[in-house]
């Protein structure tokens, strides 16, 4: 049966529900923005200055997701709240979650999003050792699918890793948690540089770089694509910022002038902080990546850790790495799945090694 909302029935309850002033990010007397039309059912997730649990709209008679801030009198709501805010507002397309409502009380900012069942982070602990290439595939176009939407609108995500992209029954990825998120137009010279988290986090900005742009996403993408496919996190940094460049340079190579004009003018180039590494293919450190076909190259096009030289989401999104995807993919409206192109389906997790896929 369907639960039943909040019901006031005595005279204290119904003077607080008068006195706590609702409002509504959709404005007017709409049935959006009243705390009695969600209920709260288990806790999901606790963040840094949310809690997110799984809620039920009365409205919609739908599972939501409720993610709940808690207001200090003095300080109001959260500038990450209220920049995630904004920005998702402006943001509609099928591969970024949907934000359905904004209640504001006196106590607490509650952000009502779509519902979707689990995140990247947890299908691949499911299906550990690397994921079926088909899918890889598949969630990669995706994730540049939204990227592209939002870096067309000039707002970078800023936190791309495998917990802040949703998973659907069906296999859409969504995009999620843009509490990090900027809008480039936004006049600003310099970034903080404390986003992203370490092992999803570029060079450049590990290396103190505060000017960058949507190459920032891009590098986190690069390093999603070779964990979904080996299973394993790209860079596993274990200690803080040097522990991770090590990670990277070994690799890839440390980078100097003659590759990477202006790199050792960031703050945190320190060559005696820094072993300095020759370059190496990325199959040779991850060899499924020639399993694939163009699936080395894709990853290198990525990873380039000059930012100036990694590929952006729409050039991505046109590499031969997806020459085999239905060519429909690419005239779809912004709100229209890629599932719902024929032909177009997650395949059973389970690899086939060895085979050209």
């Amino acid at each position: 049966p369907r639960p039943k909302s909040e019901v006031f029935l005595n005279k204290e309850q119904q003077q607080h529900r008068r006195r706590t002033k609702r409002y509504s990010a959709f404005g007017g007397d709409s049935p959006f923005g009243k705390s009695e039309a969600y209920i709260k059912l288990e806790q999901l997730g606790e963040g840094s200055y949310a809690t997110v649990f799984k809620g039920y709209s009365n409205l919609t008679n739908q599972v939501v997701a409720l993610k709940e801030i808690r207001l200090q009198e003095e300080e109001g709501a959260p500038f990450t709240a209220i920049r995630e805010a904004s920005l998702l507002k402006e943001l509609k397309h099928c591969n970024i979650v949907t934000l359905h409502d904004i209640v504001h009380t006196r106590e607490t900012l509650t952000f009502v999003f779509e519902y979707v069942h689990t995140d990247l982070s947890q299908y691949m602990e499911r299906h550990n050792g690397g994921l079926n290439y088909a899918n890889v595939r598949l969630f990669l176009f995706q994730l540049l699918r939204g990227l592209a939407y939002c870096h067309r609108r000039r707002v970078l995500h800023r936190d791309v890793k495998p917990q802040n992209l949703l998973i659907s029954e069906m296999g859409e990825l969504k995009l999620a948690d843009f509490g990090l998120a900027r809008a480039k137009s936004v006049p600003s010279h310099t970034y903080s540089h404390e986003v992203v988290t370490l092992w999803y986090r570029p060079p450049d900005v590990l290396l103190g770089s505060t000017d960058y742009s949507t190459s920032l996403d891009m590098w986190g993408v690069g390093c999603i694509f070779v964990e979904m496919i080996t299973g394993v996190p790209t860079f596993p940094g274990v200690r803080e910022t040097y522990d991770q460049l090590d990670k990277i340079f070994k690799i890839l190579g440390t980078p100097c002038e003659e590759d990477w004009e202006g790199v050792s003018q960031f703050p945190g180039y320190k060559p005696h902080e820094l072993v300095f590494y020759k370059g190496q293919k990325l199959g040779l450190s991850y060899p499924r990546l020639y399993d694939i076909l163009e699936g080395e190259n894709m990853a290198t096009a990525l990873l380039q850790l000059n930012p100036d030289k990694r590929i952006g989401a729409e050039e991505a999104l046109r590499h031969r790495y997806f020459s085999n995807l239905p060519k429909k993919l690419y005239e779809l409206p912004d709100d229209v799945s890629i599932f719902s192109v024929d032909g177009v389906y997650l395949l059973p997790e389970g690899r086939t090694p060895g085979l050209k896929t």
